[in-house]
């Protein structure tokens, strides 16, 4: 996606000001934050080789380069990772478009009876879903454009009332999707994703502006369920170490909490429908 790189750097300028790094401000200033010659300057380097690393003209920039703009930006650890990944893309060769999940990892979705669980792809589409978690987001029997997430939270008007904190939601949405797009930049269908939710919202295209990146290790997401009412869940997020693309991704209502009593209701609605 060209123009990453320097659009993130030029982003994590303008959010540090000069006197927070020890520099005077010299007044009034044209553009906000550290200027390209301030960020050279404090990371050691020459401002020619800075712009030309801002310009994306710097494939062979090393590791001690970059670790010094990280910490003059006063990057964070998946800022810094993204950094490396935009600077010096690689290419990763062809994978399958459409990534399988294994019987086994089915069989430890299902397993999960008191928990809403599910599989990602790199794209935020969802995968594969247990029982609970069908109840919860309707996934059986939808295509793999409705079941992805972005798409869902961007394109489809019912997601802000199914998301409360529908901005918040919004926000880590495409916080996660920029991190996963500087990490696979030959992903077409990432590409295309990108693409299509910045041609169809201007929420995303504002959102995917600002160059944040942030993985969603854990946190707490709550929802309206048109049936069950407000649902609160802490969710955990895990690689699968066998299939490192996917992410299994486990909602765990507090034991005798609210949601957890409701949780289990629509379990039962849901198992009674199915027979």
């Amino acid at each position: 996606m060209d123009g990453d790189l320097g659009d993130f750097l030029r982003t994590r300028r303008a959010r540090i000001q000069p006197e927070e790094v020890g520099l005077p401000s010299h007044g009034r200033r044209r553009v906000p934050g550290l200027r390209r010659e301030e960020v050279a300057q404090l990371a050691g380097v020459s401002v020619d080789y800075y712009i030309r690393l801002e310009q994306g003209r710097g494939p062979s920039v090393s590791d001690a380069v970059l670790d010094a703009v990280a910490r003059v930006l006063r990057l964070d650890e998946t800022e810094h990772a993204y950094l490396q990944a935009v600077a010096r893309p690689r290419k990763q060769g062809a994978r399958p478009a459409a990534p399988r999940v294994r019987a086994g990892i089915q069989l430890l979705l299902d397993s999960m009876d008191h928990t809403p669980a599910f599989v990602l792809d790199r794209r935020m589409t969802v995968l594969a879903w247990n029982a609970l978690a069908d109840a919860v987001f309707g996934y059986s029997g939808t295509t793999a454009e409705a079941r992805s997430i972005p798409r869902q939270v961007f394109l489809d008007p019912a997601a802000h009332d199914f998301y409360p904190e529908w901005q918040a939601v919004a926000a880590q949405s495409v916080a996660h999707l920029r991190v996963q797009a500087g990490h696979h930049q030959d992903d077409r269908q990432l590409t295309a994703l990108v693409g299509e939710l910045s041609l169809k919202s201007e929420d995303f295209r504002r959102l995917w502006a600002d160059h944040q990146v942030r993985e969603c290790a854990y946190g707490v997401k709550r929802v309206q369920h048109p049936v069950a009412g407000r649902l609160v869940f802490p969710y955990e997020s895990l690689t699968l170490p066998s299939d490192g693309d996917l992410t299994l991704l486990v909602y765990t209502p507090e034991p005798g909490s609210e949601t957890a009593e409701r949780l289990a209701l629509l379990g039962s609605w849901a198992s009674a429908e199915v027979r």
